[in-house]
């Protein structure tokens, strides 16, 4: 008794911290509120003005991979996300490969904010070099991934709070813009128009489950939240559902503010056009420091699900452990890991914002279906539970999220498969090496082990 004691004691651990309100924070700014305007111009243009229905649509979708999210946190409390529910389900070699297309999504989304925020920053201030703004966001977000979950979450609650700020402040301007108008306002007509075409609907709505990407970031937190199988299944449920809620509502009152989705000046720019309209020089302004703020969230998110889930797979081995599996003796961070992300990142100055793009969507895609598909190998084929409700809940929900994942696969560009396969093909190497030819399985995480030595809050 004494012993295990010592042992769990003695053994480096992530600390409990986190309660439900910040694991929500936390996947609110990851998913970012303000990324409905990412979009804006493009969905708009391809559904006919039909943007607020396309989302209802993709947040079905979105919120049966998120219900399969939910069941596996409850099954299997720890970090690691996709990776650790594939490995369990369909064992070590697999759940590596999921793994590893899963670091695409993570590794190249923090990449992303980086180059949003230099590209906007230095369009409002072209004295501030691209380069130079880029390379302090990134030295300040690995900092605060250094100190501490607390700190980052802290971080992300105060820049989520700014999107809340303009998203108020937008209605009220939108509602003033739209009371002071002459010609009659159909609220119905973003939903239903003369132009509705269920096809190109379907398109919109494939797109914008980018606007999604990150919900499950949320599931990496597992080893660091209060009764994580309770917290983490709510947290995950009510982000999904409130962004989706949030992106619906925002395209809806965007498009009542500027109906003519035909006359945007540009369709990448579109949201600008709604701000005019809505509240002149100011809101443009304030728009583009919210966008801002909402990048610096979802960067300051994604690098810390990154460093967490290569904590994961360092501590068992699938990557070197001496790296990513150490610990900080003061901060009880993954801070090697956090540096190494940071250093990744550092391609945001050099690489195309279409290639990274195309790289988090293939690598978010194999996360979401293998999910799903471990619902139903966990649960229904393992363990027998596919009678009465459990063939609802194990069997029918996950399978229907399996095929929308395939469907939203058929929309990806060649060069997403082109770079998404490479990079698969690079981890089947690797996977190759340490398992000296498939000779012996991919190591895997005794999870008995990592919920002893997790030192809970106090």
């Amino acid at each position: 008794m004494s012993t295990a004691s010592t042992t769990v004691s003695e053994t480096p651990a992530l600390r409990r911290s986190l309660g439900l309100p910040y694991a929500v924070l936390f996947g609110l700014a990851y998913m970012v509120p303000l990324t409905v305007f990412t979009t804006y111009g493009i969905v708009s243009t391809i559904t006919s003005g039909h943007l607020a229905l396309a989302y209802i649509i993709t947040l079905t979708a979105m919120l049966v991979t998120a219900l399969s999210y939910a069941r596996m946190v409850k099954a299997l409390p720890v970090a690691g996300s996709a990776y650790t529910y594939t490995q369990r389900s369909f064992g070590p070699n697999l759940g590596f490969l999921v793994g590893w297309s899963l670091l695409l999504d993570y590794l190249f989304l923090p990449m992303i904010n980086f180059m949003i925020i230099g590209l906007y920053l230095n369009a409002a201030i072209p004295a501030l070099p691209a380069w130079l703004i880029i390379v302090a966001a990134i030295v300040i977000v690995t900092a605060m991934n250094v100190l501490g979950i607390k700190v980052a979450a802290g971080f992300n609650s105060m820049l989520v709070g700014i999107q809340v700020v303009f998203i108020v402040v937008f209605v009220i301007m939108s509602v003033v813009t739209l009371t002071a108008q002459d010609a009659s306002i159909d609220p119905l007509a973003p939903f239903a128009n003369e132009e509705f075409q269920f096809a190109a609907l379907i398109a919109g709505a494939a797109v914008l489950c980018l606007s999604f990407l990150g919900f499950d970031a949320v599931s990496t937190l597992s080893e660091e939240t209060k009764d994580p199988t309770r917290t983490i299944p709510r947290a995950i449920l009510i982000c999904t559902f409130s962004a989706g809620l949030i992106f619906i509502f925002l395209s809806w009152l965007g498009h009542l503010v500027f109906p003519d989705w035909t006359a945007y000046s540009s369709v990448d720019t579109a949201a600008t056009d709604v701000m005019a309209r809505a509240g002149g020089a100011f809101l443009v302004a304030f728009f583009t420091a919210a966008f801002i703020s909402g990048g610096a969230a979802s960067a300051t998110a994604s690098h810390v699900s990154v460093t967490r889930i290569l904590y994961t797979m360092g501590r068992d081995g699938a990557m070197p452990g001496r790296i990513f599996a150490v610990l900080h003796p003061k901060f009880r961070t993954p801070y090697l890991a956090a540096l190494a992300v940071g250093a990744v990142s550092l391609l945001a100055l050099v690489l195309p914002l279409e290639l990274a793009a195309a790289m988090i969507s293939f690598g978010a895609l194999i996360a979401f279906t293998f999910v799903n598909l471990s619902v139903i190998k966990y649960h229904a084929v393992d363990r027998g539970r596919r009678h009465g409700g459990d063939l609802i809940r194990f069997v029918v929900l996950p399978a229907i999220g399996v095929t929308l994942c395939l469907w939203l696969w058929t929309s990806l560009s060649p060069d997403a498969f082109m770079v998404g396969l490479g990079w698969v093909g690079v981890g089947l190497v690797w996977l190759l090496v340490i398992t000296r030819g498939l000779r012996r399985p991919a190591p895997t995480m005794d999870l008995q082990e990592v919920e002893d030595s997790v030192v809970p809050s106090s």
